[in-house]
Protein backbone atom coordinates (compact mmCIF):
# COMPACT_ATOMS: atom_id res chain seq x y z
CA UNK A 1 0.00 0.00 0.00
CA UNK A 2 1.55 3.37 -1.05
CA UNK A 3 2.07 5.97 1.69
CA UNK A 4 -0.54 8.66 2.19
CA UNK A 5 0.35 11.77 0.22
CA UNK A 6 0.56 14.76 2.55
CA UNK A 7 1.26 18.36 1.63
CA UNK A 8 4.34 18.73 3.83
CA UNK A 9 5.92 22.07 4.64
CA UNK A 10 9.62 22.41 3.68
CA UNK A 11 11.94 21.86 6.62
CA UNK A 12 13.41 25.36 6.63
CA UNK A 13 9.96 26.95 6.52
CA UNK A 14 8.91 24.77 9.44
CA UNK A 15 12.04 25.76 11.37
CA UNK A 16 11.21 29.47 10.91
CA UNK A 17 7.85 29.03 12.64
CA UNK A 18 7.34 29.93 16.26
CA UNK A 19 6.40 27.26 18.78
CA UNK A 20 2.64 27.89 18.59
CA UNK A 21 2.67 28.03 14.78
CA UNK A 22 4.57 24.73 14.65
CA UNK A 23 1.99 23.17 16.94
CA UNK A 24 -0.87 24.52 14.82
CA UNK A 25 0.76 23.20 11.65
CA UNK A 26 1.33 19.75 13.16
CA UNK A 27 -2.28 19.65 14.37
CA UNK A 28 -3.53 20.53 10.88
CA UNK A 29 -1.22 17.86 9.48
CA UNK A 30 -2.64 15.33 11.93
CA UNK A 31 -6.20 16.36 10.99
CA UNK A 32 -5.41 15.90 7.30
CA UNK A 33 -3.85 12.51 7.99
CA UNK A 34 -6.87 11.38 10.01
CA UNK A 35 -9.24 12.48 7.27
CA UNK A 36 -7.32 10.66 4.54
CA UNK A 37 -6.98 7.44 6.53
CA UNK A 38 -10.49 7.26 8.07
CA UNK A 39 -9.20 7.79 11.59
CA UNK A 40 -11.15 9.76 14.18
CA UNK A 41 -9.87 13.31 14.64
CA UNK A 42 -7.83 13.74 17.80
CA UNK A 43 -6.23 16.69 19.58
CA UNK A 44 -2.47 16.15 19.95
CA UNK A 45 -1.29 16.57 23.53
CA UNK A 46 1.83 18.42 24.63
CA UNK A 47 4.02 15.32 24.60
CA UNK A 48 2.87 14.21 21.14
CA UNK A 49 3.46 17.71 19.75
CA UNK A 50 6.96 17.82 21.26
CA UNK A 51 7.91 14.45 19.73
CA UNK A 52 6.50 15.40 16.33
CA UNK A 53 8.34 18.75 16.37
CA UNK A 54 11.68 17.06 17.05
CA UNK A 55 11.03 14.42 14.42
CA UNK A 56 10.02 16.95 11.77
CA UNK A 57 13.11 19.13 12.31
CA UNK A 58 15.83 16.60 13.14
CA UNK A 59 17.38 16.41 9.60
CA UNK A 60 19.10 19.33 7.85
CA UNK A 61 20.49 20.19 4.43
CA UNK A 62 24.10 20.26 5.72
CA UNK A 63 25.10 17.34 3.50
CA UNK A 64 24.62 19.57 0.47
CA UNK A 65 27.29 21.99 1.86
CA UNK A 66 25.30 25.06 0.95
CA UNK A 67 26.13 28.43 2.46
CA UNK A 68 24.10 29.50 5.44
CA UNK A 69 22.95 32.58 3.60
CA UNK A 70 20.93 32.63 0.39
CA UNK A 71 22.76 30.55 -2.28
CA UNK A 72 24.52 32.86 -4.69
CA UNK A 73 24.84 30.67 -7.75
CA UNK A 74 22.30 28.99 -9.98
CA UNK A 75 23.85 25.63 -9.16
CA UNK A 76 23.58 26.23 -5.42
CA UNK A 77 19.96 27.29 -5.75
CA UNK A 78 19.23 24.20 -7.86
CA UNK A 79 20.94 21.98 -5.30
CA UNK A 80 18.98 23.62 -2.51
CA UNK A 81 15.65 23.10 -4.30
CA UNK A 82 16.60 19.53 -5.20
CA UNK A 83 17.59 18.86 -1.62
CA UNK A 84 14.26 20.13 -0.35
CA UNK A 85 12.44 17.93 -2.88
CA UNK A 86 14.49 14.84 -2.03
CA UNK A 87 14.16 15.37 1.71
CA UNK A 88 10.47 16.08 1.34
CA UNK A 89 9.79 12.89 -0.62
CA UNK A 90 12.14 10.75 1.45
CA UNK A 91 10.44 11.96 4.57
CA UNK A 92 6.82 11.34 3.53
CA UNK A 93 6.83 7.71 4.60
CA UNK A 94 8.64 8.54 7.84
CA UNK A 95 6.19 11.30 8.75
CA UNK A 96 3.24 9.00 8.01
CA UNK A 97 4.83 6.31 10.18
CA UNK A 98 5.18 8.75 13.06
CA UNK A 99 1.56 9.81 12.74
CA UNK A 100 0.47 6.16 12.72
CA UNK A 101 2.29 5.70 16.02
CA UNK A 102 0.79 8.83 17.60
CA UNK A 103 -2.82 8.56 16.43
CA UNK A 104 -5.51 5.94 17.11
CA UNK A 105 -6.24 3.14 14.69
CA UNK A 106 -8.76 3.71 11.90
CA UNK A 107 -12.39 3.12 12.77
CA UNK A 108 -13.67 0.23 10.63
CA UNK A 109 -16.62 1.09 8.43
CA UNK A 110 -19.95 0.00 9.92
CA UNK A 111 -21.83 -2.13 7.38
CA UNK A 112 -25.38 -1.21 6.46
CA UNK A 113 -27.67 -3.95 7.89
CA UNK A 114 -30.40 -3.17 5.35
CA UNK A 115 -30.57 -3.94 1.66
CA UNK A 116 -31.72 -1.14 -0.68
CA UNK A 117 -35.38 -0.90 -1.61
CA UNK A 118 -36.16 -2.46 -5.01
CA UNK A 119 -35.83 -0.35 -8.13
CA UNK A 120 -39.53 -0.70 -8.93
CA UNK A 121 -40.55 1.32 -5.87
CA UNK A 122 -39.01 4.41 -7.45
CA UNK A 123 -41.29 4.08 -10.49
CA UNK A 124 -44.87 5.25 -9.74
CA UNK A 125 -46.30 3.44 -12.76
CA UNK A 126 -45.28 0.13 -11.19
CA UNK A 127 -46.88 0.78 -7.81
CA UNK A 128 -49.59 -1.58 -6.59
CA UNK A 129 -51.89 -2.00 -3.61
CA UNK A 130 -50.19 -3.67 -0.66
CA UNK A 131 -52.19 -5.01 2.28
CA UNK A 132 -51.12 -4.43 5.85
CA UNK A 133 -48.35 -6.78 6.90
CA UNK A 134 -49.50 -9.30 9.51
CA UNK A 135 -47.57 -11.99 11.33
CA UNK A 136 -48.85 -15.38 12.51
CA UNK A 137 -52.09 -15.56 14.52
CA UNK A 138 -52.31 -16.98 18.03
CA UNK A 139 -52.55 -20.74 18.34
CA UNK A 140 -53.87 -21.98 21.69
CA UNK A 141 -52.79 -18.63 23.18
CA UNK A 142 -49.25 -19.27 21.97
CA UNK A 143 -47.79 -16.40 19.99
CA UNK A 144 -45.20 -17.50 17.44
CA UNK A 145 -43.69 -14.01 17.57
CA UNK A 146 -42.24 -15.07 20.93
CA UNK A 147 -39.90 -17.43 19.07
CA UNK A 148 -38.40 -17.91 15.63
CA UNK A 149 -40.44 -20.56 13.77
CA UNK A 150 -37.68 -20.76 11.17
CA UNK A 151 -33.91 -20.78 10.78
CA UNK A 152 -32.23 -17.36 11.09
CA UNK A 153 -29.56 -18.32 8.56
CA UNK A 154 -29.71 -17.85 4.81
CA UNK A 155 -27.86 -21.14 4.44
CA UNK A 156 -29.51 -24.55 4.56
CA UNK A 157 -30.17 -25.92 8.03
CA UNK A 158 -31.36 -29.43 8.82
CA UNK A 159 -32.54 -30.99 12.04
CA UNK A 160 -34.97 -29.74 14.68
CA UNK A 161 -35.24 -26.46 16.57
CA UNK A 162 -36.61 -26.97 20.09
CA UNK A 163 -38.11 -24.31 22.37
CA UNK A 164 -38.97 -25.09 25.98
CA UNK A 165 -41.35 -22.39 27.21
CA UNK A 166 -43.32 -22.05 30.42
CA UNK A 167 -46.43 -24.02 29.44
CA UNK A 168 -45.39 -25.76 26.26
CA UNK A 169 -42.63 -27.28 24.20
CA UNK A 170 -42.37 -26.18 20.56
CA UNK A 171 -40.32 -27.97 17.93
CA UNK A 172 -39.68 -26.80 14.37
CA UNK A 173 -38.86 -29.63 11.99
CA UNK A 174 -37.91 -29.35 8.31
CA UNK A 175 -38.18 -31.90 5.55
CA UNK A 176 -35.25 -34.18 4.76
CA UNK A 177 -35.15 -33.02 1.14
CA UNK A 178 -35.46 -29.24 1.62
CA UNK A 179 -34.41 -28.49 5.19
CA UNK A 180 -35.91 -25.90 7.52
CA UNK A 181 -37.68 -22.80 6.25
CA UNK A 182 -35.58 -19.66 6.71
CA UNK A 183 -36.53 -16.26 8.07
CA UNK A 184 -36.45 -15.01 4.46
CA UNK A 185 -38.74 -17.81 3.23
CA UNK A 186 -41.11 -16.65 5.96
CA UNK A 187 -41.81 -13.49 3.91
CA UNK A 188 -44.13 -15.62 1.76
CA UNK A 189 -45.95 -16.80 4.89
CA UNK A 190 -46.39 -13.14 5.88
CA UNK A 191 -47.86 -12.42 2.45
CA UNK A 192 -50.31 -15.31 2.88
CA UNK A 193 -51.47 -14.15 6.33
CA UNK A 194 -51.66 -10.51 5.26
CA UNK A 195 -53.66 -11.30 2.12
CA UNK A 196 -56.09 -13.40 4.17
CA UNK A 197 -56.44 -10.66 6.80
CA UNK A 198 -57.18 -8.11 4.08
CA UNK A 199 -59.80 -10.42 2.55
CA UNK A 200 -61.43 -10.79 5.99
CA UNK A 201 -61.44 -7.00 6.41
CA UNK A 202 -63.24 -6.53 3.10
CA UNK A 203 -65.62 -9.39 3.93
CA UNK A 204 -66.66 -7.71 7.18
CA UNK A 205 -67.11 -4.35 5.48
CA UNK A 206 -69.45 -5.95 2.93
CA UNK A 207 -71.27 -7.80 5.72
CA UNK A 208 -71.83 -4.53 7.56
CA UNK A 209 -73.39 -3.11 4.40
CA UNK A 210 -75.90 -5.97 4.39
CA UNK A 211 -74.37 -7.70 1.38
CA UNK A 212 -74.36 -11.47 1.04
CA UNK A 213 -70.74 -12.49 0.63
CA UNK A 214 -68.79 -15.70 1.00
CA UNK A 215 -66.00 -16.18 3.49
CA UNK A 216 -62.48 -15.95 2.05
CA UNK A 217 -61.28 -19.22 0.53
CA UNK A 218 -58.79 -21.58 2.10
CA UNK A 219 -56.62 -21.44 -1.00
CA UNK A 220 -55.25 -18.28 -2.54
CA UNK A 221 -53.50 -17.70 -5.85
CA UNK A 222 -50.92 -14.95 -5.68
CA UNK A 223 -48.98 -13.66 -8.63
CA UNK A 224 -45.28 -14.07 -7.87
CA UNK A 225 -44.57 -10.51 -9.03
CA UNK A 226 -46.95 -9.28 -6.31
CA UNK A 227 -45.24 -11.48 -3.71
CA UNK A 228 -41.87 -9.98 -4.65
CA UNK A 229 -43.19 -6.42 -4.47
CA UNK A 230 -44.94 -7.09 -1.18
CA UNK A 231 -41.67 -8.46 0.22
CA UNK A 232 -39.82 -5.47 -1.29
CA UNK A 233 -37.55 -7.58 -3.46
CA UNK A 234 -36.29 -6.96 -6.97
CA UNK A 235 -37.97 -8.94 -9.72
CA UNK A 236 -34.98 -10.62 -11.37
CA UNK A 237 -34.87 -14.21 -12.57
CA UNK A 238 -33.03 -15.42 -9.47
CA UNK A 239 -35.77 -14.05 -7.20
CA UNK A 240 -38.42 -16.04 -9.10
CA UNK A 241 -36.36 -19.22 -8.79
CA UNK A 242 -35.82 -18.56 -5.08
CA UNK A 243 -39.60 -18.48 -4.54
CA UNK A 244 -40.07 -22.10 -5.63
CA UNK A 245 -37.26 -23.30 -3.34
CA UNK A 246 -38.73 -21.24 -0.49
CA UNK A 247 -42.16 -22.81 -1.03
CA UNK A 248 -40.57 -26.28 -0.84
CA UNK A 249 -39.05 -25.42 2.54
CA UNK A 250 -42.23 -23.79 3.85
CA UNK A 251 -44.34 -26.81 2.90
CA UNK A 252 -41.87 -29.19 4.52
CA UNK A 253 -41.50 -27.25 7.79
CA UNK A 254 -43.88 -28.22 10.58
CA UNK A 255 -44.48 -26.67 13.98
CA UNK A 256 -45.24 -29.12 16.78
CA UNK A 257 -46.70 -27.73 20.00
CA UNK A 258 -46.89 -29.87 23.13
CA UNK A 259 -49.10 -28.09 25.65
CA UNK A 260 -48.22 -28.88 29.25
CA UNK A 261 -50.33 -28.96 32.41
CA UNK A 262 -48.41 -29.39 35.66
CA UNK A 263 -45.44 -30.57 33.64
CA UNK A 264 -47.42 -33.26 31.79
CA UNK A 265 -48.53 -33.44 28.20
CA UNK A 266 -52.04 -32.13 27.75
CA UNK A 267 -52.28 -31.81 23.98
CA UNK A 268 -50.04 -32.28 20.98
CA UNK A 269 -50.63 -30.23 17.81
CA UNK A 270 -48.60 -30.47 14.61
CA UNK A 271 -49.13 -27.85 11.91
CA UNK A 272 -47.40 -26.75 8.70
CA UNK A 273 -46.42 -23.23 7.70
CA UNK A 274 -48.25 -23.73 4.40
CA UNK A 275 -50.65 -26.59 3.64
CA UNK A 276 -49.52 -27.14 0.05
CA UNK A 277 -48.54 -25.30 -3.08
CA UNK A 278 -49.02 -25.85 -6.78
CA UNK A 279 -47.55 -23.93 -9.67
CA UNK A 280 -50.52 -22.80 -11.77
CA UNK A 281 -48.65 -21.09 -14.60
CA UNK A 282 -45.17 -20.10 -15.69
CA UNK A 283 -43.77 -17.28 -17.79
CA UNK A 284 -42.24 -17.82 -21.23
CA UNK A 285 -38.82 -17.86 -19.53
CA UNK A 286 -39.88 -20.72 -17.25
CA UNK A 287 -40.30 -18.70 -14.07
CA UNK A 288 -43.29 -19.17 -11.77
CA UNK A 289 -46.08 -16.75 -12.70
CA UNK A 290 -49.06 -17.78 -10.57
CA UNK A 291 -48.92 -20.18 -7.64
CA UNK A 292 -51.72 -21.76 -5.61
CA UNK A 293 -51.05 -21.94 -1.86
CA UNK A 294 -53.17 -23.82 0.65
CA UNK A 295 -53.74 -21.89 3.88
CA UNK A 296 -53.27 -24.14 6.95
CA UNK A 297 -56.32 -24.56 9.19
CA UNK A 298 -54.59 -22.98 12.19
CA UNK A 299 -53.86 -19.81 10.21
CA UNK A 300 -57.28 -19.69 8.56
CA UNK A 301 -59.19 -20.24 11.80
CA UNK A 302 -57.06 -17.73 13.70
CA UNK A 303 -57.64 -14.99 11.13
CA UNK A 304 -61.15 -15.70 9.83
CA UNK A 305 -62.94 -17.21 12.83
CA UNK A 306 -61.23 -15.13 15.50
CA UNK A 307 -62.79 -12.18 17.29
CA UNK A 308 -63.84 -9.02 15.47
CA UNK A 309 -60.16 -8.27 14.94
CA UNK A 310 -57.64 -11.04 14.25
CA UNK A 311 -55.18 -11.68 17.08
CA UNK A 312 -52.23 -10.75 14.93
CA UNK A 313 -49.78 -7.85 14.89
CA UNK A 314 -48.81 -5.64 11.98
CA UNK A 315 -45.20 -5.18 10.91
CA UNK A 316 -43.41 -2.18 9.43
CA UNK A 317 -42.65 -2.65 5.69
CA UNK A 318 -39.04 -1.71 6.49
CA UNK A 319 -38.85 -5.16 8.13
CA UNK A 320 -38.37 -6.68 4.67
CA UNK A 321 -35.23 -4.60 4.09
CA UNK A 322 -33.47 -5.96 7.19
CA UNK A 323 -30.77 -8.09 5.63
CA UNK A 324 -29.73 -10.15 8.67
CA UNK A 325 -31.69 -12.94 10.28
CA UNK A 326 -30.75 -11.74 13.77
CA UNK A 327 -32.15 -8.29 12.95
CA UNK A 328 -35.47 -9.70 11.78
CA UNK A 329 -35.70 -11.86 14.90
CA UNK A 330 -35.07 -8.80 17.10
CA UNK A 331 -37.73 -6.77 15.27
CA UNK A 332 -40.40 -9.47 15.68
CA UNK A 333 -39.49 -9.85 19.36
CA UNK A 334 -39.64 -6.09 19.90
CA UNK A 335 -42.97 -5.79 18.07
CA UNK A 336 -44.50 -8.47 20.29
CA UNK A 337 -42.87 -7.70 23.65
CA UNK A 338 -42.27 -3.94 23.53
CA UNK A 339 -45.25 -2.82 21.47
CA UNK A 340 -45.55 0.93 22.01
CA UNK A 341 -43.41 0.80 25.16
CA UNK A 342 -40.21 -1.05 25.93
CA UNK A 343 -38.97 -4.54 26.73
CA UNK A 344 -35.73 -6.08 27.99
CA UNK A 345 -34.27 -9.48 27.23
CA UNK A 346 -31.04 -10.96 28.55
CA UNK A 347 -28.72 -12.54 26.02
CA UNK A 348 -29.41 -16.04 27.36
CA UNK A 349 -33.18 -15.64 26.94
CA UNK A 350 -32.73 -14.20 23.46
CA UNK A 351 -30.58 -17.15 22.44
CA UNK A 352 -33.21 -19.49 23.85
CA UNK A 353 -35.96 -17.83 21.78
CA UNK A 354 -33.94 -17.45 18.58
CA UNK A 355 -33.31 -21.13 17.93
CA UNK A 356 -29.76 -20.25 16.92
CA UNK A 357 -27.25 -23.14 17.10
CA UNK A 358 -24.49 -20.72 18.13
CA UNK A 359 -22.92 -20.74 21.58
CA UNK A 360 -23.93 -17.85 23.85
CA UNK A 361 -20.68 -15.81 23.46
CA UNK A 362 -20.88 -15.91 19.66
CA UNK A 363 -24.60 -15.16 19.64
CA UNK A 364 -24.21 -12.24 22.06
CA UNK A 365 -21.38 -10.84 19.94
CA UNK A 366 -23.61 -10.97 16.87
CA UNK A 367 -26.41 -9.14 18.71
CA UNK A 368 -23.98 -6.44 19.88
CA UNK A 369 -22.68 -6.01 16.35
CA UNK A 370 -26.19 -5.56 14.99
CA UNK A 371 -27.14 -3.08 17.72
CA UNK A 372 -24.00 -1.08 16.91
CA UNK A 373 -25.07 -0.93 13.27
CA UNK A 374 -28.47 0.46 14.26
CA UNK A 375 -26.77 3.43 15.92
CA UNK A 376 -25.75 4.54 12.42
CA UNK A 377 -28.62 3.01 10.42
CA UNK A 378 -31.83 3.41 12.49
CA UNK A 379 -33.88 0.30 13.24
CA UNK A 380 -37.57 0.31 12.21
CA UNK A 381 -39.87 1.60 15.01
CA UNK A 382 -37.49 0.85 17.91
CA UNK A 383 -34.32 2.14 19.53
CA UNK A 384 -31.96 -0.67 20.52
CA UNK A 385 -29.40 -0.48 23.29
CA UNK A 386 -27.20 -2.96 25.15
CA UNK A 387 -27.35 -2.29 28.90
CA UNK A 388 -25.67 -4.04 31.79
CA UNK A 389 -27.76 -6.54 33.74
CA UNK A 390 -27.09 -8.32 37.02
CA UNK A 391 -25.69 -11.44 35.39
CA UNK A 392 -25.29 -10.57 31.72
CA UNK A 393 -25.83 -7.91 29.10
CA UNK A 394 -29.44 -7.06 28.32
CA UNK A 395 -31.01 -5.84 25.07
CA UNK A 396 -33.29 -2.85 25.67
CA UNK A 397 -35.91 -2.38 22.95
CA UNK A 398 -37.75 0.94 23.21
CA UNK A 399 -40.49 2.15 20.85
CA UNK A 400 -39.47 5.29 18.97
CA UNK A 401 -41.87 8.04 20.01
CA UNK A 402 -41.05 10.78 17.55
CA UNK A 403 -41.86 10.51 13.87
CA UNK A 404 -38.86 8.96 12.20
CA UNK A 405 -38.00 8.60 8.51
CA UNK A 406 -38.48 4.84 8.71
CA UNK A 407 -42.09 5.34 9.72
CA UNK A 408 -43.03 7.18 6.54
CA UNK A 409 -43.14 4.07 4.42
CA UNK A 410 -45.20 2.32 7.07
CA UNK A 411 -47.82 5.07 7.00
CA UNK A 412 -48.14 4.67 3.25
CA UNK A 413 -48.73 0.92 3.29
CA UNK A 414 -50.50 0.09 6.52
CA UNK A 415 -54.25 0.58 6.54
Amino acid sequence: MSPVRLDLMPIDAFSDLGLHDKNRYLQRLADEFCRKTARPAIALDRDALSRLRRFYSRRSLADLKLSVSEPSTTLDRALRDLGHAVKLNDRRTDIVGALVAELPAPVPAIPDPYRPAPREEAEPQLSFFAPSIYDAPLKDDINLMDIAPFSLSKNRRDGVIRYELKDCIITIDGSASAGLATVFDYDIFLHMVSSLADAVRRYRIDQAKGLRVDLPGRVYRPNTAHILRFCRRNSGGKQYKDIEAALDRLQGTRIKIVNLLNGRRREVVSMPLIQMFRVVSKTVTGNIDVVEIGIPDWVYDGVVHGDTAPQILTLNPEYFLINQGIGRFIYRLARKAAGQGEARYGMSEMLKRSGSPQALPQFAHKVRQFVTQTQVFPFPDYELEIVAGRREDVLLMKARQEDAPLGVRSAELLL
